[in-house]
């Protein structure tokens, strides 16, 4: 039996990635679908364990073969996408493909899977918030930061397409609420 899609979806800095890489310990047969992007490595990232990183030149000869399930200009010049080989990949094997993706992304992927998929927005408890959280971090200028605030009060106004939002004000909190949810969407619970 294929596997279901856990999709997970937030303005950067809400805490989507902690909850997703939360849940990947918890043993529910979830497996993360990395997804490709363009931009340059961040950190300690690694390539094909945090994203796939391709040239915008390589992205795009990928987007011109109909190799992604979805794709976005998330910032200009700067692509994501989930390739459509990494999600068969999961599925074929019976786990449970988890996306941390954007929210352009989420609802694409939501459109294309139904019911097969749970979409999950995970939001701040304020845009004031969600700026500490970016400043704390300390992995982008300024002028990323005020860039990325001024995408999520964009994106916040896409929550309401997902179907559960995710209150992310106290990470314990938010943590045993997502594996409720996922545990019934499951049917492990």
């Amino acid at each position: 039996m294929k596997g279901k899609l856990l999709i997970f979806s937030a303005p950067s800095g809400s805490g989507k990635t902690t909850i997703v890489k939360h849940l990947l310990t918890k043993g529910y047969g979830l497996e993360f679908s990395v997804s490709a992007t363009s931009r340059a490595l961040r950190g300690n990232e690694v390539d094909g364990k945090d994203y796939y990183f391709l040239s915008p030149e390589e992205f795009k000869r990928r987007v011109d073969n109909h190799e992604f399930l979805e794709w976005e200009e998330v910032y200009s010049g700067v692509y994501y996408g989930t390739l459509l080989s990494e999600v068969e990949r999961i599925r074929e094997k019976g786990n449970h493909v988890v996306f941390d993706v954007d929210v352009v992304g989420g609802c694409n992927i939501k459109k294309h899977y139904g019911k097969e998929a749970l979409s999950v927005f995970v939001q701040p408890p304020s845009v004031e918030e969600l700026k500490n959280r970016l400043l704390n971090r300390s992995t982008d200028s300024d002028e990323v930061i005020a860039t990325r605030i001024a995408k999520a009060e964009h994106e916040i106004s896409f929550a309401p397409l997902f179907d559960v939002i995710l209150i992310n004000d106290r990470l314990e909190d938010a943590f045993h609420e997502v594996e409720e949810i996922v545990q019934q969407f499951l049917g492990i619970a």
